[in-house]
């Protein structure tokens, strides 16, 4: 039913984003400035019909190879193509042909209008990408935004990611998530699975899927309780809460399951382009230009062995261990509706 009912919502019930019912399917962050210059660069036609949940503008991707896992109309592929240049690449797949007509309508109005064509849309099930023309390890980073809830097959769309991915790259996206699982009997109804509410997973059914794909250490980089405004589709799904989040999943060797600590920091050089005061790792880790910021051995690795380490100064090694980071790990990971923000912070 997913699939079917995907393309249904998206190419027929859904003429443009004003026809939401819900804010699951919305983007409530603000962007930063290279976002919203690329975003005016983008054709109104394909920000008519933008159903994302997320900003999916990872820092340090000039130059990189990029896989939009349900890329729709394409807001999202021509943001990313004018922010990794000329010298870099954007694949979008989708499995909805009115969506990928849109896309696909534009591309010479988008290369006119950067200077350059760095973009291909290709139509396909994102549970089935071993089907695509994709060759294994030849993506910096693959994003997706507000998709991997509408298929059946979630854990197969991890698994395919980190096939896909290079060593040290990074699986860079935002979904909607519930802090249960989702009775059965509501899956199959078509407006709570298109507008992104039954198929969200329960967090803790994510981390195992996205753990046995290989991916060790998932970090969570933002997050926002959903309002349902819409009072029929809250009647329905009473009792369950739902978060939009924003998850950064890297393909790395090594990693621990738990946030070991062997006394490493490390120093922001503050020369990442758009990020020149600090750079967000997570949600935990916030570091500051100039300053020493103690890390535990996972997070090293995270900027050591990726895009990431030319911008960074590296103190210590793994010769000594000093157990686990106070604090780390369990519970819900998200910020409760009604709740401040926590005092301390996770390694």
């Amino acid at each position: 039913m997913n699939i079917e009912n995907s393309r249904e919502y998206y190419g027929q019930v859904l003429q443009g984003s004003a026809d939401l019912r819900t804010d699951a399917c919305a983007t409530a962050e603000a962007p930063g400035a290279a976002v919203r210059t690329a975003l005016a660069n983008v054709h109104p036609d394909v920000k008519g019909r933008y159903y994302g949940c997320g900003l999916i503008a990872p820092a340090e991707i000039a130059g990189a190879r990029i896989l939009d896992l349900g890329s729709g109309a394409g807001q999202d592929a021509y943001i990313l193509a004018q922010l990794v240049g000329p010298a870099g690449h954007v694949t979008g797949v989708d499995a909805t042909p009115e969506q990928l007509a849109v896309a696909r309508a534009h591309q010479d109005w988008h290369a006119d209008r950067f200077g350059f064509a760095n973009t291909a849309f290709l139509e396909g099930d994102i549970e089935q990408l071993d089907a695509l023309p994709l060759a294994p390890a030849s993506f910096d980073v693959i994003v997706s935004n507000c998709v991997i809830n509408l298929v059946a097959d979630k854990a197969a769309v991890f698994r395919a990611a980190h096939r896909l991915l290079k060593a040290g790259g990074e699986l860079y996206f935002s979904d909607v998530y519930a802090d249960r699982r989702v009775p059965e009997a509501l899956k199959s109804d078509p407006v709570l699975h298109g507008e992104c509410l039954s198929g969200a997973l329960y967090w803790g059914d994510f981390l195992a899927h996205a753990k046995a794909a290989g991916f060790a250490d998932p970090r969570l980089v933002s997050d926002r309780p959903l309002g349902i405004g819409d009072p029929a589709i809250a009647a329905m799904l009473e009792g369950i809460g739902f978060h939009s989040a924003t998850w950064r999943l890297f393909k790395l060797d090594g990693l621990e399951p738990e946030c070991e600590d062997y006394g490493q920091a490390v120093r922001y050089r503050g020369t990442m382009e758009g990020h020149p005061q600090r750079f967000v790792l997570d949600k935990h880790h916030a570091m500051e230009t100039g300053q020493l910021f103690r890390l535990c051995g996972n997070s090293w690795k995270m900027l050591a062995e990726t895009r990431f380490a030319a911008h960074f100064d590296f103190f210590g090694d793994f010769s000594r261990h000093f157990g686990v980071f106070e604090g780390c790990g369990g519970g819900l990971p998200f910020t409760p509706a009604t709740a401040a923000a926590p005092a301390a912070s996770c390694c």
